[in-house]
């Protein structure tokens, strides 16, 4: 199958992603509030939400690699599987330790779902396609993170805290296990070529010295760290302005539902814009946005500005997937965005740490004023990243991979 003939392949990833992602975001929410019911502070919080990267940060490149290897398609069930029990296992665990541990693996979990379709989508795509099918692509993470907070601030209320959100955790990880019912052939194994020597393999500094990748990891990282801590933190913000936990998950929801719109008129932007404007304009109103939700507004401002910040932020992932992707030598696409996901990982690991901390000494709204100061560097770097493809000189045997064409 050449790349962009059929994309019915591209749907059931999506449909797939959707379940994978509601449940996280679903469980990440309940996660926070297990941990206050249990009688977590907000340092603890932070901590636990930062285990969710800390385990991926060490395995996204060999991941990378081995999807650069030989075939993407693997790593989805076991993705699935990994965030489905973890899931089920945050909802039984009964100490602090023990469900960092648990978020731990849903993190290692989410993230061989998220390596294994990306390099899919890079793989099958033409590269006239890329944005638009990475933007559709992330359609799906957008549908999981609008869904499921509704349904965790559903479940999650009353006096029992602590039993209302396992409930939504032992839901989440029955979510997960549905995206199952997508996966079958998802990948044309024609396509994929035979494995290679680990010599003839591209360096990891070479991939980061390629113009575009830091960028495009850069651009991530800002905006999943501030989806990340809005998840994470919203519930400590609506805690302390007496929000209920129902009304959190609408705003969440709200957030998610933006992004959707976001992504489904982001073609026509890129037309009118192109990628380095695009992304300089709304990692710019992004940053104004985040330092916004630290201002004392009633709930309709809040959701108005979330709404907003959505919209913005739904720009950054699928246009840096592409950025790295079309900057990245041949033969290193999947360990790119392994790459690109390492830097989210850390960011992850960082940032709710950073705004637990943040939280503890200026109080609960601090941190996002310093997601405000992150994203607006990303706007400074977004003004420099390349609007085509970068121009790569042919390979060399022997010091860097060589891929059949497709």
């Amino acid at each position: 199958m050449e790349p962009g003939r059929n994309r019915g392949w591209l749907l059931r990833l999506v449909i797939a992603f959707g379940f994978a992602q509601g449940a996280v975001s679903m469980a990440r929410p309940a996660v926070s509030y297990r941990a206050l019911a249990l009688g977590a502070d907000e340092r603890a919080v932070g901590v636990i939400a930062g285990v969710f990267a800390l385990l991926p940060l060490f395995a996204a490149v060999p991941l990378g690699r081995r999807t650069d290897d030989g075939r993407a398609a693997p790593l989805l069930p076991v993705g699935v599987v990994l965030i489905a029990a973890s899931c089920a296992l945050s909802g039984i665990a009964n100490s602090l330790g023990t469900m960092a541990l648990w978020s731990g693996v849903m993190g290692l979990g989410h993230l061989c779902f998220v390596i294994g379709a990306q390099s899919l989508v890079a793989r099958q795509s033409a590269p006239h396609e890329q944005d638009r099918n990475f933007g559709h692509f992330t359609i799906g993470a957008s549908l999981g993170q609008l869904g499921g907070p509704i349904a965790a601030g559903v479940l999650i209320g009353g006096p029992d805290m602590a039993g209302t959100s396992a409930l939504a955790l032992m839901v989440a990880g029955a979510g997960a296990a549905v995206a199952f019912t997508s996966l079958w052939r998802i990948e044309d194994r024609t396509a994929v070529t035979s494995r290679t020597a680990p010599g003839d393999r591209v360096a990891v500094g070479g991939i980061l010295r390629a113009r575009g990748v830091p960028a495009g990891m850069l651009i991530s990282l800002s905006v999943l760290s501030a989806t990340d801590v809005l998840t994470a933190y919203l519930p400590v913000v609506g805690e302390h302005r007496a929000i209920a936990p129902s009304v959190i998950g609408v705003l969440l929801s709200l957030r998610a539902g933006a992004t959707i719109a976001c992504r489904l008129v982001l073609t026509p932007l890129l037309r009118l814009l192109g990628r380095p404007a695009l992304l300089t304009v709304t990692c710019l109103l992004a940053a104004l946005l985040c330092a916004g939700i630290a201002l004392p507004v009633p709930v309709w401002a809040l959701a108005l500005i979330l709404t907003a910040l959505g919209f913005c932020l739904g720009v950054g992932q699928p246009l840096s997937m592409t950025t790295v992707v079309q900057a990245a030598p041949d033969g290193a696409r999947s360990t790119a965005l392994a790459l690109r996901l390492t830097g989210n990982r850390l960011g992850q690991v960082a940032a709710p740490a950073a705004a637990g901390l943040v939280a503890g000494v200026a109080g609960v709204a601090a941190p996002f004023v310093m997601l405000g100061g992150l994203l607006l560097l990303s706007a400074g770097v977004a003004v420099r990243s390349p609007a085509k493809p970068v121009a790569r000189p042919e390979p060399v045997p022997g010091t860097t991979r060589t891929r059949a064409r497709r």
